[in-house]
Formats: structure tokens, C-alpha cells, sequence
């Protein structure tokens, strides 16, 4: 009976994520005071949490599907190295961001794709298999890569420590999937017991990683938070897009089409919380980027999947 509760409480929670991570995003902003119980230096810890979630659903012998697409693989990495890296530049001195403002949206731009790609991608009836190979690929270069981006991006404006951001994200991110691996390997009883309780788990540690920076800097959200808004929306809407007609352009059957898209326009938000608040703890507004994004791509999510998931039916 109590098992039972608890999954439909799990199923709930993960259904209506976007109106969580929304009301959550609200309460923060207009009563910082009340939901400051959930402090920014939660947020590195917490993402570890769904890290290690990630990797008790993953086997090793998935890794082998990465190989089994390099063309599209190999397509959508040049994607999200190049497309969000780049519009978020672009955005960044089209809006006149401040220089901390401009970091957190290249932090968003250069992180790798998110784990919400995986299931907004089954939700539009998309490529899952490619979506879980882009994913992986993108998060396990990402020590590398997103330090490297980051440099390049803004490194001339605010000094990047390439060192601190690998091993930042070696600890934040490829460890704990490393450990979750493990733990599924030869501890499988214990990892089925929990995994039904993970998705849940999963938008509740977001939810609590948006609070936190959201209720941080609450005051100069009020100053600023249309202009951060704007650019986080036209980031990922022209990210879907852009994923969208470079997939076309190679000439990518629908449902490949689909995973591109959605892989290169949602990132791992929530490690540029981590990294913002980690690496630039001078820059408090600097985290702000990644939790709107937080907000913002669940709700575009459940609009792309609608969308998607009709042209893929159509396609059929």
C-alpha cells in the first residue's frame, strides 16, 4: 500500500514538473526570506544527487549505442559546442548583459545537454537511443570542453580557471554517474528498489537547486530579471531551431531530426548553477541565467513535445 502512495506521489511530481519548478521559481522571487532555508551551496551536492540517479538507470553496455550513430552523434556535439556557445555571445552583447549576466548564459551555452533532452525527446516521439548517446557524449567531454568554451567565450571579460571548472565538473557531474554505474553493476536489487522513486527525486532536487539561486539574488532579479528572461528564452528557442535546420540540412530522417533539436536547445542547466556558484563566487548574479533557463526549459519542453511528437506521428 505504501509503495503504491508513494508512486503515484513520485508519478505526480514528475508530471507536473514544469508548473513545480514554476511555482518554486515564483515563491523564491517574491519571498526570498521564507524560502532562503535552501541555501546556494546545496546546489553542487544536489546536482551529484540526480548525477548519481542518472547513472544507476545507465548500463555500461550502453555506452556501445554511442558508436552506432557517429554521423549523427558526431553532428549534434558540433552542434552544442558551436550553436549555444555562439547565440549565447551573440545575445549577450545584442542585450548589453553585464559582464556577470554574460557569463551565466555562456555557462548555460557551453554546459552539455541536459538529461530533461532524454525524456522531452521520448515524450516527441524522437530518436531516444541518439538523445541518450548525444547526452552522454556532451557530459563526459564536458570537463573539458565547457572550461575550454567558457575560456574562449568570455575568458578576454572574466577570468576562467580552466583547471578549478575540470575538476569541478569531474566531481560534480562524472563521478557520481561513475559511482551510480558502479552501484548498479553489483548492487542491482538495491538500484531496482530506488529507481522507481529517481525521476520524482530528480525534479524535486532541481526544484530545490532554482530556489536556491532564484531566493539568492531575489533583489537584483527585480532589477534585471525581463532582460535575463528574454535572453534565456530566444537561447533555447533559437537552440531548437537552429538543432532543428542544421538536422534538416544533412538530411536527418524525422525522428533523428527531433533528438538534435531538442538535445542542442536543452542544456544541463543546473551544472551552471553549480559552476557559477563553485567558480564564481564573487559573481552572485552570474548563477541567475542557469536557473531561469532551469525554469524556462521545462515549460518549452512540454510545448516542443506536443509539437515534435505531432510531425513525428504526421511522418509515420
Amino acid at each position: 500500500m505504501k509503495s503504491g502512495l508513494l508512486k503515484k506521489i513520485g508519478d505526480f511530481i514528475v508530471r507536473n514538473m514544469a508548473l513545480l519548478v514554476l511555482v518554486a521559481a515564483v515563491c523564491a522571487f517574491f519571498w526570498p526570506s521564507a524560502t532562503g532555508v535552501v541555501r546556494v551551496s546545496w546546489v553542487t551536492p544536489l546536482l551529484g544527487c540526480v548525477m548519481f540517479g542518472m547513472g544507476l538507470t545507465m548500463e555500461f553496455g550502453e555506452f556501445r549505442s554511442v558508436f552506432s550513430h557517429p554521423k549523427e552523434l558526431l553532428l549534434g556535439f558540433v552542434c552544442q559546442i558551436t550553436v549555444m556557445p555562439g547565440l549565447a555571445v551573440v545575445l549577450s552583447r545584442v542585450f548589453g548583459l553585464t559582464p556577470e549576466l554574460a557569463l551565466g548564459v555562456v555557462l548555460v551555452g557551453c554546459c552539455p545537454g541536459g538529461t530533461s533532452s532524454n525524456v522531452i525527446t521520448f515524450l516527441s516521439h524522437g530518436d531516444v537511443p541518439l538523445s541518450v548517446g548525444m547526452t552522454c557524449v556532451s557530459t563526459l567531454l564536458a570537463p573539458v570542453m565547457t572550461p575550454l568554451l567558457v575560456k574562449i567565450c568570455i575568458g578576454a571579460v572574466v577570468p576562467v580557471d580552466f583547471w578549478g571548472m575540470f575538476l569541478s565538473i569531474a566531481e560534480v557531474i562524472i563521478a557520481p554517474i561513475c559511482i551510480g554505474l558502479l552501484f548498479k553493476r553489483f548492487l542491482p536489487s538495491a538500484a531496482r528498489s530506488v529507481a522507481s522513486i529517481l525521476p520524482a527525486f530528480s525534479t524535486l532536487a532541481i526544484t530545490m537547486i532554482v530556489v536556491a539561486v532564484v531566493s539568492a539574488n531575489a533583489a537584483r532579479l527585480h532589477e534585471c530579471g525581463l532582460v535575463v528572461a528574454c535572453v534565456v528564452i530566444l537561447h533555447n528557442i533559437l537552440g531548437y531551431a537552429l538543432g532543428f535546420g542544421v538536422a534538416k540540412l544533412f538530411r536527418l530522417p524525422s525522428k533523428k531530426t527531433t533528438a538534435v533539436s531538442v538535445e542542442v536547445g536543452m542544456q544541463n542547466s543546473g551544472l551552471a548553477c553549480s559552476l557559477a556558484s563553485s567558480q564564481f563566487q564573487a559573481l552572485a548574479m552570474a548563477s541567475v541565467p542557469g536557473a531561469v533557463f532551469s525554469v524556462w526549459h521545462n515549460i518549452s519542453g512540454a510545448l516542443v513535445a506536443r509539437l515534435f511528437s505531432r510531425l513525428n506521428d504526421v511522418s509515420k
